[in-house]
């Protein structure tokens, strides 16, 4: 049993000093990112979460970044209503799978495992950027789909801005590009700097900084999401996920988190 712990307590060490070593560019490019001086980089991957032939073929058929552009378009009309003047504040690009999947954490994973597999991800996205020889993206985001036959819920997604990375769970099929936009442009959010505006238990908007518009009056229903919140409030207890980011906006406090508004 000691003997277990000694090598668990190395490994996280030896994770750690590698991480510590990462973090000075990691630090430099999180500063850039939130700057929107210049355009940010953004390297989509697609992965098949799940081994199956859907989501294969699913991403086979993506091409191109054309499924990603509704999120390129959200951003920039958003960064725009704030006052951002570049006309494209971030540019994704779609990038060829990767030969492994990203470490997997467990929904009932302890805080130390949780600390391990952080430091893990960190160095999948570290090893995974080395492969590439020129033009290495500042942000990434691992695009894992899923066959919507074998999973009717999908993993929590998930986006660091230290890390700046997600983990973002899809559907593998056109009639979920939508909302796959949705969960993508709000876990690309979070590698800048937003947080959650919902209640982490029972998923409800907070107000007010979770309403798209906390002025309206009467209250409900709402019209459209705040992309961190992720629902539109229909009544005090009712939300909807929105169907599109054509019914989401950035609200100031987010805008205030990735550094578009400084008041």
């Amino acid at each position: 049993m000691r003997s277990r712990h000694f090598w668990r307590n190395i490994r996280i060490t030896v994770l750690s000093l590698v991480l510590v070593i990462v973090a000075g560019g990691t630090w430099l490019d999180q500063h850039r990112t939130t700057s929107w001086q210049h355009p940010v980089w953004v390297g989509a991957f697609p992965i098949n979460a799940d081994g199956s032939d859907v989501a294969a073929q699913y991403i086979a058929a993506l091409g191109s970044a054309a499924e990603l552009q509704p999120v390129t378009d959200f951003v920039a009309l958003e960064a725009h209503r704030y006052g951002i003047r570049l006309d494209d504040p971030v540019d994704i690009r779609l990038y060829p799978p990767p030969a492994e999947r990203p470490p997997v954490l467990s929904p009932r994973a302890s805080v130390p495992e949780r600390i391990v597999w952080s430091l893990r991800l960190r160095l999948y996205r570290l090893r995974i950027l080395s492969g590439i020889e020129r033009g290495r993206p500042q942000i990434v985001l691992f695009l894992l789909y899923h066959d919507p036959a074998r999973s009717a819920t999908l993993p929590h997604s998930v986006g660091l801005q230290r890390g700046l990375l997600g983990v973002v769970h899809l559907f593998a099929t056109p009639a979920q590009a939508a909302q796959n936009a949705v969960v993508t442009a709000h876990e690309l959010l979070h590698t800048f700097g937003a947080t959650d505006k919902y209640d982490l238990e029972t998923g409800i908007p907070r107000y007010p900084e979770g309403y798209a518009e906390p002025g309206l009056d009467p209250r409900y229903p709402q019209h459209f999401a705040e992309i961190m919140a992720g629902r539109i409030p229909l009544t005090s207890d009712r939300q909807v996920m929105p169907d599109d980011l054509a019914h989401t906006v950035v609200g100031p406090a987010t805008a205030r988190e990735i550094g578009w508004i400084h008041r």
